[in-house]
């Protein structure tokens, strides 16, 4: 069975069944290796590099990884090194980098989902508005947004109100007063042509 390129490959290497159940608990999306030490890995590893390995290091003196780098190719990996209190703080760390990572690409306008993108243009709106000291934004945006969302369920509806306010989610007689609130232009093309025929 192969790994998605975007699922990440964890090794933790700590005798402390504390941090074992945190690591599963905190990276259920992960695959995790866990043994106590270099020593006890399993003779089966997955066959592509580990992304993150955390170990413990039990003696200044002795590098952790001197022996985990003749079993595991560590030159593509993030290692993470310290004592159980480190080890503690380590998955926090791993997720605000993962997080870090993920969202890279959304700052090249690349594979935005919808909140995002509106978290990103609103943003953008709030910080200029406020930096024209602009007051009563809520308003403001919610008929900004409600506008194009109610004309786009129209067009996707052919302009059939029934339709439309079902898929909206809004009692009919509530979409209507919205139309003329929000002065939403209505296309009465269907109705031309009954009257045509």
């Amino acid at each position: 069975m192969s790994v998605p390129s975007s699922i990440i490959s964890i090794l933790l290497l700590t005798a402390d069944t504390d941090v074992h159940l945190q690591f599963k608990a905190t990276f259920t999306d992960a695959v995790v290796t866990i043994a106590p030490d270099a020593g006890s890995l399993p003779n089966t590893l997955p066959t592509r590099p580990f992304d993150i390995v955390v170990l413990e290091s039990r003696s200044e003196q002795e590098p952790a990884s001197q022996n985990l780098s003749a079993q595991i190719d560590l030159s593509h990996a993030l290692v993470i090194t310290g004592s159980r209190s480190v080890l503690r703080r380590a998955p926090a760390m791993i997720q605000m980098l993962t997080q870090q990572r993920e969202q890279a690409p959304k700052s090249n306008g690349h594979d935005l989902s919808l909140e995002d993108f509106l978290d990103q243009k609103m943003g953008d709106f709030v910080k200029g508005m406020h930096n024209g000291a602009a007051k009563n934004l809520h308003p403001m945006l919610i008929s900004a947004v409600e506008r194009p969302l109610i004309s786009s369920a129209l067009r996707e509806t052919q302009g059939n109100q029934i339709q439309a306010a079902e898929l909206l989610g809004l009692n009919r007689n509530t979409l209507r007063k919205k139309i003329t609130d929000l002065h939403i232009p209505l296309k009465r093309g269907r109705a031309k042509t009954a009257r045509t025929l």
